[in-house]
């Protein structure tokens, strides 16, 4: 099946270069291209894409906003966000708001469309060590929500699990350490994320560090 592609950026060169570089590969349909935020929500009404590349800084409604929006979508896409720098608050936000992972705006165009087919495929943490060291960073930075009455209703097992997640092993390596198997990791990130409301593994991340569970490490 094809996956479908929104791609919002408010320079036209950044839209035309990406539908162009998108549309070598035989797998990607580009049903959309927006200018701004609210341009970009109304497209992803419109067309239901799997994947929106999504810009940060756009006028009328940055890509915070409109990756927040798209969460109250009936069909949920992936947001993937694009940024000239990888230690960009803006993008911290992004992901908090419901972005699956994040792209520098230099990315390879192989790099590109290994991103793509990998969110697309439900999976959410892009190159787990610098996503990671994104939200670490400015978690440092933030004062820690409660954790009462969010983790709570977790097993002992799923907030070991969680943790483990945080610091960004794979399933492979999550099963390794808790000597299960890896359908049973899965079992456990799903019991993770449905009990606590996320819609995937970055957002589980994400309140990992905003809840104090995992405290990002100094130097």
């Amino acid at each position: 099946m094809s996956i479908r592609i929104v791609i919002a950026d408010d320079h036209e060169i950044v839209r035309f270069g990406y539908a162009g570089i998108l549309a070598t590969q035989a797998d990607f349909t580009v049903v959309g291209t927006a200018r701004d935020g609210a341009e970009a929500v109304r497209v992803c009404r419109e067309e239901s894409p799997d994947v929106v590349l999504m810009d940060v800084r756009m006028p009328v409604m940055d890509g915070i906003e409109a990756t927040a929006r798209l969460q109250n979508c009936p069909a949920v896409p992936r947001v993937l966000v694009l940024t000239t720098f990888d230690l960009d608050e803006h993008v911290y936000d992004a992901l908090a708001a419901g972005a699956s992972g994040f792209l520098l705006k230099d990315v390879t165009a192989e790099r590109l469309f290994e991103a793509v087919r990998v969110v697309a495929a439900g999976e959410a943490l892009l190159a787990p060590g610098i996503t990671r060291r994104l939200i670490a960073e400015f978690a440092r930075m933030r004062p820690k929500a409660p954790a009462q009455g969010k983790l709570d209703v977790l097993t002992p097992r799923e907030t070991d699990v969680l943790r483990l997640l945080a610091e960004g092993l794979s399933n492979p390596e999550l099963a390794e350490r808790l000597h299960v198997g890896e359908e049973t990791v899965k079992t456990h990130v799903s019991r993770i994320l449905s009990k606590l409301g996320l819609r995937d593994r970055t957002q589980a991340v994400v309140m990992a560090y905003e809840t104090g569970l995992v405290v990002p490490r100094t130097g």
